[in-house]
């Protein structure tokens, strides 16, 4: 049996010898052939150069290096396709993910599980966090086909049949957190403390964590087309009522009701419903284009692999 370390890294100087000395540790006081597979996401800083380094030294570690900065998905599917391990673990280079769970993830595909997967418990969260990070899976799971679960992420381990099958998906705007749960399998769930990240930063702004919803929700299904035409529905009966309601005024009560107020709601209400539900096609549209270009999910630009694996 043997076992892939995937590790995707973006600027992660500060961090990567202690995660390669740490992770090292607990992967010697196991009895399996192993290897890392460093994905260099077009880092900026030194990241590069120190992967070169640990590949020099170390047999066992292997590097990719993009042409530049394609995101982490990219460099997730990266990894996965150059691992060869019968089983691999996905973990961040920050030392978020314990490298002391890899014990017990293997002890789980050795029982025969598929997906050994990873649940950070909100321990430590400020209750804000954790109000905004309950409501996030909340809607998300009103509007994608499959279940998202709070505190899980990439970290896990995966059997080679889960990879495969992972790799055998060719879109090319990929939403591995839903992907994962759609390939199935018979999945374990193990528990771990939130983990401060000690050095450094962390590369998820709102911004991109508001984006990657947003990824999530459009990858999964048509929803939001069909919410569309729930509200043009919605609409026009609001349209109607109020039409019947100021007629109503008029004949009975004698009120008279300003035209330009009229007109002006009716404009900024459903022209503002149109200008969203034309963002929400233009998206899935933009999707169609980019599937149809079938442009590689990423360029390989420096790599060293090897299928020489080194014993614990």
């Amino acid at each position: 049996m043997t076992l892939s370390i995937v590790v995707p890294c973006y600027n992660e100087e500060k961090m990567l010898r202690a995660f390669y000395s740490e992770t090292s540790l607990e992967i010697h006081k196991l009895t399996t052939d192993y290897e890392f597979v460093f994905v260099n996401d077009g880092s900026k800083d030194d990241t590069l150069n120190i992967l070169r380094d640990l590949a020099n030294s170390d047999a066992a570690v292997h590097y990719i290096s993009f042409s530049r900065n394609f995101g982490k998905e990219a460099a997730m599917l990266a990894g996965l396709k150059y691992a060869t391990g019968d089983a691999v673990v996905i973990m961040d280079a920050d030392l978020q993910h314990p490298p002391t769970l890899i014990k017990e993830m293997l002890e789980g595909y050795n029982e025969g599980y598929d997906q050994v997967i990873a649940k950070r418990t909100r321990t430590g969260d400020s209750p804000v966090r954790s109000f905004v990070s309950r409501l996030y899976y909340k809607v998300m799971n009103k509007f994608v086909d499959i279940e998202l679960v709070d505190g899980i992420g990439d970290f896990r381990l995966l059997s080679r049949r889960a990879v495969d099958s992972l790799l055998s998906l060719s879109e090319y705007n990929r939403f591995s957190k839903g992907l994962f749960s759609w390939i199935g399998f018979n999945e374990l769930i193990i528990g771990y403390e939130n983990v401060l990240r000690s050095d450094g930063e962390s590369k998820w702004t709102f911004s991109k964590l508001l984006n990657y919803g947003i990824d999530g929700v459009i990858s999964f299904n048509n929803k939001p087309l069909r919410l569309s035409i729930y509200l043009g529905l919605l609409t026009t009966i609001l349209g109607i009522l109020y039409v019947i309601t100021t007629f109503i005024q008029i004949i009975v009560g004698g009120v008279e009701v300003p035209g330009y107020f009229t007109l002006i709601s009716a404009i900024l209400f459903i022209g503002g419903i149109q200008l969203i539900f034309l963002g929400v096609m233009g998206e899935y549209i933009g999707r169609i284009y980019y599937e149809t270009k079938r442009r590689p999910h990423f360029i390989v630009a420096e790599k060293k692999v090897s299928e020489v694996k080194q014993k614990a």
